[in-house]
């Protein structure tokens, strides 16, 4: 049964997160955070028999920096990370989750709420299963919905951040690499974690 030390345990089979985590760690950056597809794939490529590190594209880094909201700040920091990434020869998305409202509309093309928090921009991921991060400086696993979903392979829509389109081609894109995944509507299986 996956539980937080299970999880970070198996994150961390892939060299590329312990890598990077330990870079982070360095950087200090605040409320710093490896996240997403870096983690919770992991954990697919493990359970699928996969080397740990296999189909995943990129690397997220969250931090949270409400003192400056600018580009220029948060592209200081991208370029603070990017010799980290580059020694690893590792594909690394930075985003200061404090700055994510000013230019979602114009990426995505709808609202998104003001965070308060690196846990607040991970508790919003589309698919509810890989709301998922690591903290640097301590290593605390944050999973607000647990893991059963993530195990199990069940991708349901995220309540906090509906967008049922968005949700189904993400949901598709993963099963596509992970074909024993199973895309789950709320009314097909009213089963919680």
């Amino acid at each position: 049964m996956l539980d937080a030390a299970t999880f970070r345990d198996i994150a961390l089979s892939n060299p590329h997160n312990r890598h990077l985590l330990a870079g982070l760690e360095e950087l200090a950056l605040p409320q710093g955070h490896l996240t997403a597809g870096c983690l919770f794939q992991t954990v697919w490529n493990v359970l699928s028999g996969r080397p740990a590190a296999e189909n995943i594209k990129d690397y997220d880094v969250f931090y949270f920096d409400g003192s400056d909201l600018s580009w220029e700040a948060e592209d200081a920091v991208i370029r603070r990370v990017a010799p980290l990434a580059q020694r690893l020869g590792l594909p690394v998305e930075v985003k200061n989750q404090a700055r994510v409202h000013l230019w979602y509309r114009q990426r995505f093309g709808g609202d998104y709420p003001q965070l308060h928090s690196v846990r607040d921009g991970i508790a919003r991921y589309l698919v509810r299963c890989t709301c998922v991060g690591v903290d640097a400086a301590t290593g605390a696993v944050f999973a607000p919905d647990g893991f059963a979903d993530l195990e199990a392979g069940r991708l349901r829509v995220n309540p906090l951040f509906p967008q049922p389109s968005k949700w189904q081609a993400k949901a598709e894109s993963y099963r596509a690499r992970w074909p024993w995944l199973r895309i789950v509507e709320e009314e097909d299986d009213i089963s919680r974690p």
